[in-house]
């Protein structure tokens, strides 16, 4: 199959035509996923049991009762459960781990007829924004094989832009949909918080992660968020606003909006000047269709990088406390007792990246620091979120740049860590406040490197955000 098939539509009309069949379609991503495992985009290919079912669905094509994804072959996060399949959210303490049940979103993507290809490689526990803390090792950015993936969803965004399948499914805690999709050229959506069941995720930051869908096109993003989205019994931050119909009301936006943009991702030193060309050079295509682009100050930009981290750190810490060496995972083979399994099987189990998080969370939490830092932290987020809901009265839209800089080289080691914690300065907006956000591809620098654009909307308004998306990628 020499056909490059970037949408679902595509296939679609592909499948009805007799040109290919889901079959054929598995054979050829299985095979694409051969030829680039250099990338090291997947931790583990379930090949015989995606050909499997790619004949059931086949099958029921002919039948006429396929559901709406039949055809849509997937890759999930490694921190996603899978009943019957192992994972390990890329690390060693969950090697050899296989989950007893299925994530919420999983049963509703395989309810529709979706295949998932495989497990895709990701930061350990999903945190860092390189996918170079992974177990497994880093994942190569497909562009550019010296090149990082982004992260923490870093595998499932090269999944996708070498075209190992069509769409993966990552999780986004402070922009691990976001950051990956921007530095691999695709679309990458975090819905609001709330919107989509985080049952069956490893949990990171509970008050912060959500699934999201990293695909070719708006139209697949759409698709995916509906069939993923809604209430669910098993998560209690689960919203239960009804679903919209995502991907049948997608259309061009016409009217003319009002959009804001933070005006230090222009004034801001650290910002790369390619990104600052490209973001000027869409505020002006913007302004001259007609719609209304000013600059805003966010005075609390400063705090987002530090609120968010004592934030997330604190849950994690929290979290990753279940991981003890007793209850299942890795369990150190040199423990003698109680307390050298805690100790061993965490200290072997953990990476670098993870202990310093864990630590950082519970330096926070303790006594005595718990209403210097952690306290604060909560009051600074609300006035983030205060802010962000004002500004979001008077426009339509937030725009910035979805990373400061294109993807970095792999092994350029930073010695103070708070380096590529700030990365996340333009990501972590969107995860404090809870509102949906999108990044879109904005064409490559002069090195050939794909470079994101971010737009951010009100809670819930993912329709608009879409509509509006699919209308700015063909401007």
């Amino acid at each position: 199959m020499s056909k490059f098939y970037s949408s679902l539509s595509q296939i679609k009309s592909g499948l009805q035509s007799s040109e290919i069949s889901v079959e054929g379609l598995v054979k050829h991503y299985l095979s694409q996923i051969e030829k680039n495992s250099r990338l090291n985009a997947f931790n583990e290919v379930f090949g015989p049991e995606a050909l499997q079912r790619a004949k059931d669905i086949d099958n029921r094509l002919k039948e006429g009762n396929a559901g709406k994804l039949a055809g849509m072959v997937i890759a999930i996060k490694d921190n996603i459960c899978y009943k019957g399949h192992k994972v390990s959210a890329s690390s060693k303490i969950l090697s050899g781990f296989e989950s007893v049940y299925s994530a919420t979103i999983v049963e509703r993507l395989l309810a529709e007829d979706a295949i998932i290809i495989g497990r895709c490689n990701c930061d350990e526990f999903a945190m860092g924004a390189t996918n170079e803390s992974s177990y497994y090792g880093p994942v190569k950015n497909y562009a550019d094989e010296t090149k990082v993936s982004g992260g923490s969803s870093g595998g499932s965004a090269v999944a996708v832009q070498a075209g190992m399948c069509l769409a993966a499914i990552g999780t986004d805690t402070g922009g691990s949909v976001r950051q990956p999709a921007a530095f691999c050229g695709t679309v990458g959506l975090k819905p609001t918080y709330g919107r989509v069941s985080r049952h069956g995720l490893i949990a990171y930051a509970s008050s912060f992660d959500q699934a999201g869908p990293i695909t070719n096109s708006v139209e697949d993003a759409a698709l995916l968020l509906e069939v993923m989205a809604g209430a669910d019994e098993y998560d209690s931050t689960s919203a239960s606003n009804p679903v919209p119909a995502y991907a049948a009301d997608l259309k061009k936006t016409t009217e003319k909006k009002n959009i804001a943009y933070l005006q230090e991702s222009l004034s801001s030193p650290g910002v790369d000047p390619e990104v600052k060309s490209m973001l000027i050079n869409t505020i002006e295509k913007l302004r001259a269709e007609g719609h209304t682009v000013k600059p805003i100050a966010f005075e609390y930009l400063d705090y987002l990088v530090p609120a968010y981290y004592i934030l997330v750190t604190a849950e994690a810490s929290s979290n990753l406390a279940r991981f003890d060496g007793v209850h299942y995972g890795y369990r150190s083979p040199a423990a003698t007792d109680l307390a050298s399994t805690y100790k061993r099987s965490r200290s072997e189990g953990f990476g670098k990246e993870v202990k310093r998080r864990i630590m950082l969370g519970t330096f926070v939490l303790s006594a005595g620091y718990y209403d210097a830092y952690y306290a604060k932290a909560q009051k600074v987020r609300r006035l983030i979120q205060e802010k962000t809901s004002k500004i979001f009265e008077e426009y339509d839209f937030i725009l910035m740049p979805t990373a400061p800089e294109p993807a970095s080289d792999i092994g350029k080691e930073e010695k103070d860590p708070v380096v590529s914690y700030l990365a996340d300065i333009f990501t972590v907006q969107a995860s404090l406040t809870g509102v949906p956000a999108i990044s879109l591809p904005a064409g490559n620098n002069t090195k050939g490197l794909p470079l994101g654009l971010q737009l951010l909307a009100k809670h819930f308004n993912e329709q608009e955000l879409l509509n509006f998306s699919k209308y700015f990628l063909e401007l």
